[in-house]
Formats: structure tokens, C-alpha cells, sequence
């Protein structure tokens, strides 16, 4: 079995932070989203992995390379494009061959892995029909993610038959046949090649995938489903980008390979990397401090990260993801925020309360 990951799109919901990243490589507890992607299909046994990219694709070259620091092999492919989710499959054909693959979006994050749902999928498809099946049609050509959702017309939604499979799939339907949310994680055998040559572009001029396994479906494909397990969270926004490091952090363990001083209190589940130095600082968990960061008279609350090479001094900071090469300095509190890459925070005579910020690389900002 392969993998695909689709890492092209533009990131327009994080903006203006993925005005000078790529949506993929925003860290979540200090590793990007995309790494956990590739981590997940390495654990389910899947080594041949490409990765659609776009107009980022030389920052997604960067920092994934040939795959190897992972144990695995990556193969990039451009599109030139966003034309939906099915024309990643259409420009892969060559990549993918004949082989089942793993289809799996690079901003999604989720708490399962994907070892059971690729051994179920496999486990279905080497089952032996029974006499009153034809072979072809018993055998699951697809198999999707499914979620319940709180508001189903915001998500592709499936309709599930007596038997469990999916007899019906409608994108963001005003009357909802279920509650059961299309997560962005699939599986699909050959089959899935003709599926995306057929449809047509949809109002919004791009091939969607849901038109694609409708068009299975239509055909007389089987298209079997497992409900997830655990929290599933597209990270294109700022505040579910949040929620996600906060669900990541409440796994992290206690690891403290940096220097704290005797006056610096480092509570519950923290991480502090090598090089990093607390002085005369409180860092409540669960919290992660990048390596040759320095965080000095300073309050660092739970679900913070905070990246590599940062200096945070008489500060308070809590619920914030903040990236690499950061300052930020006399600051009474910050809350909810992610801030990019080398950006810098720093105090003016006005002081206030609370700030919640979301800031780009490089920005350089002052508060009161």
C-alpha cells in the first residue's frame, strides 16, 4: 500500500501567518502538522509516500527531505493549482500505479493512528465471498472515516445502509441524511482512477473527492466505512489549531533535558528541550519549551509551546503556540495567540490586561 498526502493548498484561513509559511509546517506541541501525517502512515507500514504540493513546495522540500528521517521514501508532486481534492489523485496516477493507497489530508490531525484502519480495509478486501457474491462487487473499493458531527451541513456527510455500507455521500447538505462527517483520511484501490476521470469540476470549479466515491457508489462499487476513534481536527484555523496542541500536550511526559535554576518552578507534565534555560520562571503544565530557548521572570501557563531559540522575560503566556526565534519581553499576559517565526513582542508605557494575538514571521509588535 502507498500514501498520499496533500500538502498544496494555500493556507488562506491562517493568514497572514501562511503568508510566509507553508499551513502544513505550523508546529503543533513544537512538531509540524504534516510530520504527524507522515509518522501515522510509517507506523501503519506504509514507506512509499508522495506529497502533492504547491506553491510551497520548496519549505515542504526542506524540511521532509527524501522521507528517510522517518524510515520512509517521499516522491513530491506539483500541482500547479487548487483544483480539488479528486485532481491530487488525477495528477498521482503514475505515482500510484495499480496499488491501494492511503489518502490523507496534511492540516488534518487525529488521534488514531492508521494501523487499523489500513489492516480493516486489508482484512475486508482478503476475505473470500461467499457463494451468493459476485467477487467484484463484495470487494470494498473504498473505505472512508466517519465522524458525528454537531452540524452536519458544514461537512460531507454519508448515509449508511441496513448492511453498514455507504449507499449516499452529499457535500454540505442543507437537509443532512446523517450526522456522519467525512473525515479527511481515505482509502482506495484502483477503482478510485476511473472515478476522478469521470466527474465533472464542481461549482467551485475543483474535483471533489466526494464526487468521486458518489461516483463508485453509482457504479455499483462497494464503499465500506469505520467510525473514528478519538478527536479528529483540521488545524486551518487559529483556534482549532489551538485545541489541537492543547489535546497533543495532555500526552506529553515530564522530560526536563534543559537547566532550571533553583528560584524556577517547572510543575506537572513539561518538556523542557536540551540548550533551553528557565531562570526565576514558573512553567505550569502541560507546556513545551523548544530547544536554546530562554524563558527568565516569567509565567509560562498550561498549553503553551513554545519553539527553539526564544527569549520570553517578564511575561506571561498561557493557551499560545509560539514559533521560533521569538522575543517577546514585558508583557503582562498573553492568551489564545499563535505567533509566528522570529517575531517580536516587547512592552510600551500603556499597559493592558489581556492580548490575543495572531501574528507572522518577522512581525514586530508593541504593547501597552
Amino acid at each position: 500500500m502507498r500514501g498520499l498526502i496533500l500538502s498544496g493548498g494555500e493556507g488562506t484561513r491562517l493568514r497572514p501567518l501562511t503568508h510566509t509559511r507553508a499551513k502544513q509546517l505550523v508546529p503543533i506541541a513544537n512538531k509540524p502538522v504534516l510530520f504527524y501525517g507522515i509518522e501515522d502512515m510509517a507506523d501503519a507500514g506504509i514507506t512509499d509516500i508522495a506529497i502533492v504540493v504547491g506553491d510551497t513546495h520548496q519549505e515542504i522540500r526542506e524540511a521532509v527531505g527524501d522521507g528517510s528521517r522517518f524510515g520512509v521514501s517521499v516522491t513530491y508532486i506539483r500541482q500547479q493549482a487548487p483544483l480539488g481534492l479528486a485532481h491530487c489523485v488525477l495528477i498521482a496516477r503514475d505515482f500510484l500505479g495499480d496499488d491501494c493507497f492511503v489518502m490523507y489530508l496534511g492540516d488534518n490531525m487525529l488521534e488514531q493512528g492508521l494501523a487499523e484502519f489500513v489492516e480493516r480495509f486489508e482484512r475486508e478486501r482478503g476475505q473470500r465471498p461467499t457463494l451468493l457474491d459476485d467477487s467484484d462487487a463484495a470487494r470494498s473499493r473504498a473505505q472512508i472515516l466517519l465522524t458525528p458531527v454537531d452540524n452536519p451541513s458544514s461537512f460531507g456527510v454519508a448515509e449508511l445502509g441496513p448492511n453498514g455500507d455507504v449507499v449516499n455521500l452529499v457535500e454540505k447538505p442543507a437537509d443532512p441524511p446523517s450526522n456522519l462527517a467525512l473525515v479527511g483520511v481515505y482509502i482506495f484501490d484502483s477503482a478510485i482512477h476511473e472515478a476522478v476521470q469521470s466527474i465533472e469540476p464542481s461549482a467551485r470549479g475543483e474535483l471533489e473527492i466526494t464526487d468521486a466515491i458518489d461516483w463508485l457508489l453509482r457504479n455499483g462499487h462497494r464503499v465500506s466505512h469505520q467510525l473514528l476513534d478519538g478527536w479528529w481536527i483540521d488545524t486551518g484555523k487559529k483556534d482549532p489549531l489551538l485545541e489541537c496542541n492543547r489535546l497533543v500536550l495532555d500526552t506529553v511526559v515530564r522530560r526536563l533535558d534543559g537547566a532550571v535554576d533553583d528560584a524556577s518552578r517547572v510543575e506537572g507534565r513539561v518538556v523542557v528541550s536540551e540548550g533551553a534555560k528557565i531562570v526565576n520562571s514558573t512553567v505550569r503544565g502541560p507546556a513545551m519549551i523548544g530547544a536554546g530557548t530562554r524563558i527568565e521572570n516569567t509565567f509560562i501557563g498550561p498549553y503553551t509551546s513554545i519553539g527553539d531559540e526564544c527569549v520570553i522575560a517578564d511575561s506571561e503566556i498561557d493557551h499560545s503556540v509560539v514559533l521560533d526565534g521569538c522575543r517577546i519581553e514585558g508583557i503582562s499576559r498573553i492568551t489564545d495567540s499563535l505567533i509566528g517565526q522570529q517575531v517580536q513582542v516587547t512592552h510600551s508605557p500603556e499597559r493592558r490586561r489581556v492580548v490575543r494575538l495572531m501574528l507572522a514571521d518577522h512581525s514586530n509588535l508593541e504593547l501597552g
